[in-house]
This record gives C-alpha cells, structure tokens and sequence, in this order.
C-alpha cells in the first residue's frame, strides 16, 4: 500500500491521483513484482557497466553505485515554468552580485551585505578585483537546489555556483528509462533533456576571451584525474560535448597562450571548463604545491588568453551565509520581487541568533557554512541527545562557521522500495546555463531519500536518484 504523508506529488489531499500522474499510476498496475525485480537489475547493472559512482567519505572511502528509482518525478509545464522563471532569475543576481563585488562594490555602499561577510571569505579571490570575464559571467552553470513542501511551495535550499555536479545522472536517468519503457515516452509528452551537452558546449563557445582567432572556439575540460569523485562526469561530459578532456601535464602556457599537447602538436585552447577547485588551478598563483593545476594560466586568463569558467572566485556566491542575501539582490540588480523563496535562515555569528538556534536546536536543521554533500550537518529531530549537545558546543566555539534553518516537511514522492511503492521524500537541481543566452534545462536531477523517514537526499548518506520529468503543454 502506498504511504501518503508530507506534500504528495502523486496524490491529492482527497487521495485522488493528480492528472499528470495518472498514465504513470496505469503504467505501474501493469509492473508485476517479477518485472519490477528484472528491471531494477537491468537498471544497477547498467550503472555498473558505464561507472557511475559516488565517494562515500567514511573509514572505507568506498566507491559505490548509486540507487536509482524507476518511478519518475513528474512536474506540469506550469509547475515547471514557474521553476524556471525564479532559476533564470536567480542565476542573473548572482552573476550580477559577482560583478558587482569585483568591481564597484555597490552592494556594500548600499548596506545591503555586510563587505566583512565576503572579503573575510577564503572564496573571495583578490586576484579577482577589477578583473572582468567575457560578457561579464562569472558562473556559466549554476545549479539551484529546489525543496517542495505544498503544491504552489518551492523553496531554494542552496546556490551552487563553482562546478555544480549530477548532471551526467540527470542525463543516465533519462537513457535508462528510456531504454527500459519506451512506451512510458509515447504516452507521455516529456520533454527532452538529452540536448544538454550541446546546450553546454554552445554555452561555453560564447564565453570566448579577447585572444580568440577562431570562430569556433578550442574547449576543453579540465579534470583533477581520476581520483575525483566526479570524474565519471567529466568524463561523460566531455565526450556528449565532443571536446578533450585534459590533465594538467596536456596543458602549458606560452605567450600568454594556453596550448594542449596532442600528436599532432600543439593546438591552442581559447576555453577551459574546470573541474578543479581554484586553490589548485595555479601553482605559480594559488597553491605552490598543486600538481593538478597549469603554471601561468591565470596570466594567461587575466590577459585574454583564455577564458576559464566558472571563474576563480566565483564560490563566494555560493557561500550559506551570502545565500541569505540573494533575495536582497535580485531586487537590488534587477529590480524584481523573487519568484522563489528562500528557506528561513539564521547565522549563528549573530549574538541575538545564535541565541535562538541555541534554545531551538532540536527542531532545526544546523550547516556548516563551507559544508557540503550532507556532511557537518545536523538534523535536530532526528539527532540524538548526545550529538546535540556536540553541535551545540560547535556553535559556540564556531558561530560564524554555520547557519541553521527550520526542518522543511519535503515533498513525497512515489518510490519503489522493496518491489512496494511507498512515499519517499525529494528535491531537485535543475541547471541553469548562461552565456550569450540564458537557459534551464527542462528537468534536473531528483535526489530521493531512500530511508524511510529521512530528510537527507545525498547519495553518500542514503540518497538515490530518480529521472525528472517536465511535460508539454
């Protein structure tokens, strides 16, 4: 029997099916137990054959293979405009506020933003000042993650600005489902997500710095190897987009010039789409013991002779404590209300709300400002007496470290657990791309709690993923 609680997307408060989900529920009284068994074996073993993995940061640092759901998430196309609308917005601020703090500072005159609150940050990168990128886009890909807990309810939850990552699941999710139930496709007008990589690549392309000679610009992605956690996604991503993937040892600088070593010998690069934290981009710049990083290549970037994106710096708009103030921003930059909500949030480094974190820590969700992928985070309801008291000692010898925000009931959504379907809580990363134009792609990346009763959606701490689905008109 299928468990409602929270916001269902699938049913109604009356327990009624919701429209867009009634050829899916036909759909899954047709699935028997011993299809639903094959087709999750078809689904793990297609994982496996092509890699996709994640880092679990345990004593083990294990690599495992992530749960995927067949059920998929499904938005109507005016949920999903709405969605996309408060993305585009969002993602103009921030580029807008990154601008702004490397060059006039506006913001700060305006005493919108504290100047202590970025210039104190480690991610804010005084190489940076007074320094301008093509068509002034700091962060050409953001992914914004989404919470839901009513039917006209969306909430961002956080900003990722420097190298958002899931997209390759985004992307495996569709092909599987699309390999398994082809029929589901026909019967359900989605729409298409799997014109991505081009959408990045044309993206990129308009991104090219003054030095470049060619009308069709050199891209190519930089990983840190293949001991990342995510280089199953540049490895991915580099082949949709048909580019080279390179290393630091394929890369050098000459003139100002970033070359790539192939066998037929040099080749000028005109832009590099890093996945590479930027403390390690340049050993004669950042860290001089990088050896995943090119020497020269901020020159070469400060010059024109390259364009790197996400631009150095750039994490500073993604920083828990800056996310505070995106609201603030979108109506200091653009002069419009948000479309999208934040969640209600406190910074600890305030006397006054540290107080009241204090007093409310067992209702509350409580982050590390630099934290990520659901680590250093505690969630107050379900936390025991002895790890409140943990955190609470944390917040007081480190308030300006975190922030903390009300437990938000996530939205259920159906999920296939144990060959029963049953109501499992989610949210969603849709990516947004800018360059010469401004784009969402019509979907994202679903995370799903596959514990039962859990708030936590990363696939490191239990989390799965399950294909999104956006449908026409």
């Amino acid at each position: 029997m299928y468990v409602v609680c929270m916001f269902d997307e699938m049913y109604s408060d009356n327990a009624q099916i919701r429209e867009h989900y009634l050829k899916v529920n036909s759909w899954l009284r047709t699935m028997s137990s011993t299809i639903i068994t094959k087709k999750n074996i078809e689904a793990e073993s297609h994982f496996k054959r092509i890699g996709i993995t994640f880092s679990v940061q345990d004593e083990t640092m294990s690599e495992r293979i992530i749960p995927f759901d067949l059920i998929p998430r499904i938005l109507t196309n005016i949920e999903w405009s709405r969605i996309e609308k408060g993305v585009i917005q969002r993602t103009k601020a921030l580029n807008a506020f990154l601008a702004d703090i490397y060059s006039k500072g506006e913001i700060f005159k305006a005493k919108i933003i504290p100047e202590e609150l970025v210039y104190k940050k480690a991610s804010f990168d005084q190489s940076m000042i007074n320094f301008s990128p093509p068509r002034k886009i700091y962060s050409p890909i953001i992914g914004v993650d989404l919470v839901r807990t009513g039917k006209d309810n969306f909430y961002v939850l956080e900003d990722n600005c420097r190298t958002p990552s899931g997209v390759s699941y985004m992307l495996e999710n569709r092909e599987i489902m699309m390999k398994m139930f082809p029929d589901l496709f026909h019967t359900n007008r989605v729409m298409r997500v799997d014109d991505y990589p081009t959408r990045l690549l044309q993206t990129l392309m308009s991104l090219a710095p003054k030095k470049c000679d060619s009308s069709i610009p050199t891209v190519v992605l930089l990983t840190p190897g293949h001991l990342n956690s995510a280089y199953y996604e540049h490895t991915f991503l580099s082949d949709q987009m048909g580019i080279e993937m390179v290393e630091a040892s394929d890369l050098y600088v000459e003139n100002d010039l970033v070359y790539m070593k192939t066998v037929d010998g040099p080749q000028k690069v005109d832009i590099i789409y890093r996945r590479i934290d930027d403390d390690y981009l340049d050993p004669l710049f950042y860290n001089p013991n990088s050896v995943i990083g090119v020497p020269g290549i901020m020159h070469a970037y400060r010059t024109g002779g390259v364009n790197i994106c996400s631009a150095p710096g750039c994490g500073i708009a993604d920083d828990k404590a800056i996310y505070i103030y995106v609201p603030e921003m979108i109506k200091f930059y653009l002069g419009e209300n948000p479309i999208l909500d934040n969640v209600e949030t406190w910074r600890c480094e305030k006397d006054d709300e540290l107080k009241y974190v204090l007093e409310n820590i067992s209702n509350l969700v409580v982050k590390e400002v630099d934290g990520s992928g659901g680590y250093g985070m505690l969630i107050g309801p379900k936390s025991t007496k002895e790890t409140i008291q943990e955190f609470s000692s944390k917040l007081k010898n480190n308030p300006r470290g975190y922030i903390a925000q009300p437990t938000l009931d996530l939205s259920s959504s159906p999920t296939l657990i144990d060959n029963e379907i049953t109501g499992r809580r989610v949210d969603l990363r849709p990516f947004c791309l800018m360059g010469k134009k401004i784009q969402l792609c019509p979907g994202g990346l679903t995370r799903v709690a596959l514990n039962k009763g859990s708030y936590v959606v990363n696939s490191s701490q239990g989390g799965g993923v399950k294909d999104t689905w956006v449908l026409a008109d």
